[in-house]
């Protein structure tokens, strides 16, 4: 059966990402390009899945993938971040489906521990131009990034909370499970104090999932 895939295309840069599979989203020059890269990973993204133990059959054509929504990117699409919610995103996830994001977003975070930890000690290549962050520059982003993401929900109840205090990841990792369910349960407002509309459930693991999961990709990568 195909796979259905939405399109977020920007003036420089396409994403192609799989509807029903958070994390397994990919980027290319253009359409065409996007959904091979997409293909590309598939196999990649079925090993993440084994430690979720959910059963994932990759694609091994193009004609395997059938996009159903095309949407407008914009300037953080062309810098490199999948930015638009496809309107599957607006709906509200019952039990199974967020007990099955849970599962898939843990078995993300394991992925990018793994690479971390295999990163430790050991030099990463850098681009052409000498770019890319270093290993305790990339934990420390993917830290804040992932709190920033769990705002997004419009959930602030971190457990253990010190006025003060860096949150560590456990803390924020706990703290964008607990605002799943509670964002799913319809018990978050929509719509923030200051009229931002607040992220669904479905979005936040969708963009939560694609951020680990690219840069555990990266670190495993960059590996010499």
């Amino acid at each position: 059966m195909a796979i259905d895939v939405y399109i977020e295309a920007g003036k420089k840069r396409v994403f192609a990402a799989a509807m029903e599979w958070p994390g397994w989203c990919r980027a290319g020059k253009d359409e065409i390009a996007a959904l091979q890269a997409l293909l590309d990973y598939g196999p990649r993204y079925a090993e993440v899945l084994t430690a979720a133990a959910i059963r994932f059959k990759p694609p091994v054509s193009l004609s395997e993938l059938k996009v159903v929504e095309r949407l407008k990117g914009g300037s953080g699409t062309d810098f490199g971040v999948p930015m638009a919610s496809p309107k599957a995103d607006q709906g509200t996830a019952d039990a199974a489906e967020v007990d099955r994001h849970r599962k898939i977003l843990l078995a993300c975070w394991s992925r990018f521990d793994a690479a971390a930890k295999a990163a430790k000690g050991r030099k990463l290549r850098t681009g052409p131009r000498g770019g890319g962050r270093d290993l305790d520059k990339m934990v420390e982003h993917v830290r804040e990034a992932e709190e920033a993401y769990v705002g997004g929900l419009g959930w602030w109840n971190f457990s253990g909370e010190a006025s003060g205090k860096r949150r560590g990841i456990d803390q924020v990792r706990d703290g964008a499970l607990q605002g799943m369910l509670t964002s799913a349960k319809g018990e978050i407002p929509s719509v923030g104090p200051r009229g931002g509309r607040r992220w669904s459930e479905r979005y936040f693991v969708r963009h939560a999932a694609w951020h680990v999961l690219d840069h555990a990709w990266e670190l495993e990568d960059r590996l010499e």
